[in-house]
Order: structure tokens, then sequence, then C-alpha cells
């Protein structure tokens, strides 16, 4: 028999970084916040220091399973081409250069949470995050 579901909360946590301060948006459900602390800093050891958003399911006897998904795409492109932030004004002031390469390396960790089914497609959502950064994409 399926359980029921009392909420879906989507967050954003650094990997292996979670603790109980995620009370304010967790503790509303009854969600024993250490047990999910541990759970996702096991799962995510492997990506510390990376923002990763995660989908996380509470059902109504208090149980809880998650889906952690790949960070989030101008995490990945500023780390690649070792940007602190985008620009404040994206279409006038470029505050970096990446190459199609490095897009293609993102739209590969991408490619399972993207809306694309071919690595071009993928390639061209990326390519738009970085340019909506201020970040040119050069050959």
């Amino acid at each position: 028999m399926a359980k029921d579901i009392k909420a879906k909360v989507k967050i954003q946590v650094k990997g292996g970084g979670a603790t109980p301060a995620l009370g304010s948006s967790l503790g509303q459900y009854g969600l024993s916040l250490m047990d999910f602390c541990k759970q996702f800093n096991a799962q995510t050891a492997d990506k510390k220091g990376q923002t990763v958003p995660v989908i996380i399911t509470i059902y109504t006897d208090r149980s809880f399973e998650f889906v952690v998904k790949t960070p989030p795409a101008a995490e990945l492109i500023k780390k690649k081409i070792n940007l602190s932030k985008g620009s404040g004004r994206p279409h006038d002031t470029i505050v970096g250069k990446i190459s199609w390469t490095d897009i293609e390396d993102i739209a590969k960790i991408k490619m399972e949470d993207l809306n694309a089914v071919t690595i071009d497609q993928a390639k061209k959502i990326i390519a738009g995050s970085a340019r909506s950064m201020g970040v040119e994409v050069v050959d």
C-alpha cells in the first residue's frame, strides 16, 4: 500500500553540509532533522562545498525519502571558469568567457536533469545559462 504524502519540499543545501538549522524549512512537517542530515550528508559527501538541489518527499507517518539532483548550471559554470559571481548586468557587462568544450562537459553532467533529448539541445540550454550570467561563449 502506498503511503500518503504530506509534502514535497525542494531546497538547495551545500553537499555534505546539512545541519539541523534546516529546521526552518523542514521542521514544520515533523521530519526528523537528525535522520535527514545524516542520510543527506552521507549521500552527498563527494559533493562537499557544492550547492545541491534536493527534493524531499515527506509522508504523513513522518518518514521521508529524498532525491539529490545535479548542482545548478550556474554553479558548474562558475566553478569551471573560476568565477566568483555572475554579472549584475549580463547583457552589458561580460564577466568571463567559456568554451564550447566546457559547455559540453557541463551539459553531460546536467543531462539527466535537463529537459533535453540530445547533447546538442543540452549544450544550448547551458550556453543560455552562461549568457544570462554575463559569461561569453567562445569557440
